[in-house]
């Protein structure tokens, strides 16, 4: 199939051309596989909008036009809770491509930008709508929604309380066998509103409900550890891939949130 590439000035103009039936070309690491294997839709649309390369920090919060790439986060200092998901992307030449918009719709067994980002409590700016939506519910619909990324709204985690992993089979840039990260605040030395997400362990990034279940209200010890772990496929639905089974990555899961936990333990 032949595919005509349109550049437009603005954001606007481009999420009109989405909404559309376009699709959008920011890094190309995705979407380039299917114009090379001639898949791609017939009508693709960029911008050269200077916002989707924004990086805005106040305080405790953090912009990041869809546009930054991987290799931008790890340059930036004051981005360094995103070092261990973005350093995990891929190699250098698609961390200098890929983009934290596009991440968010990575097919399975990629996106683990969007597993830290879920487990952060990010929210998705939309092109030319105000306020942030919730990447819980971005993820949800992500395969059916028109609208176009423009931003992420991330919130920076106090020092110990997030922490990302990824297990793969080829060492350093192999897709996932699965990732996970976990945000875990702290009041008066108990967990208060944790957030687990999990990657390659269903059809795109999810919440670990049970396992924040149990992590809520808790301290971060090793009996609280050990009764999380039981819990950590529970409502998860792996898939059978060429990387794992579901029945393997369900084996292997309290494994690899036991480690999580317990480097976060250690502080």
């Amino acid at each position: 199939m032949t595919s005509t590439v349109e550049t437009v000035s603005t954001m606007a103009e481009a999420a009109r051309a989405v909404a559309q039936g376009a699709t959008f070309l920011a890094g190309g690491t995705i979407v380039m596989r299917d114009v090379n294997a001639g898949e791609a839709a017939p009508r693709i649309v960029r911008t050269i909008d200077p916002s989707l390369n924004d990086i805005r920090i106040s305080g405790d919060s953090v912009v990041l036009g869809a546009g930054v790439t991987m290799a931008q986060v790890l340059a930036n200092r004051d981005l360094e809770f995103l070092h261990p998901a973005a350093r995990m992307i891929g190699g250098p030449q698609v961390r200098n491509m890929g983009t934290v918009g596009g991440n968010l719709f990575a097919p399975h067994p990629y996106g683990d930008f969007a597993v830290a980002l879920l487990a952060l409590g990010a929210r998705a700016v939309m092109a030319g709508q105000s306020g942030g939506r919730p990447l819980d519910d971005l993820m949800r619909d992500r395969s059916r929604s028109p609208a176009l990324v423009a931003a992420i709204e991330c919130p920076r985690p106090r020092a110990g309380s997030f922490g990302f992993l990824k297990v793969s089979r080829v060492k350093p840039k192999g897709v996932s066998v699965l990732s996970v990260a976990a945000l875990l605040p702290r009041e008066g030395g108990r967990i208060r509103g944790p957030r687990v997400a999990w990657g390659a362990m269903g059809p795109g990034p999810m919440r670990g409900a049970s396992a924040e279940r149990l992590l809520d209200g808790q301290e971060l010890s090793a009996a609280t550890i050990d009764r999380v772990v039981q819990a950590a496929a529970e409502g998860l639905s792996p898939p059978t891939d060429a990387i794992a089974t579901d029945w393997y990555r369900r084996e292997v899961a309290g494994v690899h949130l036991k480690r999580l936990l317990e480097q976060m333990e250690r502080g």
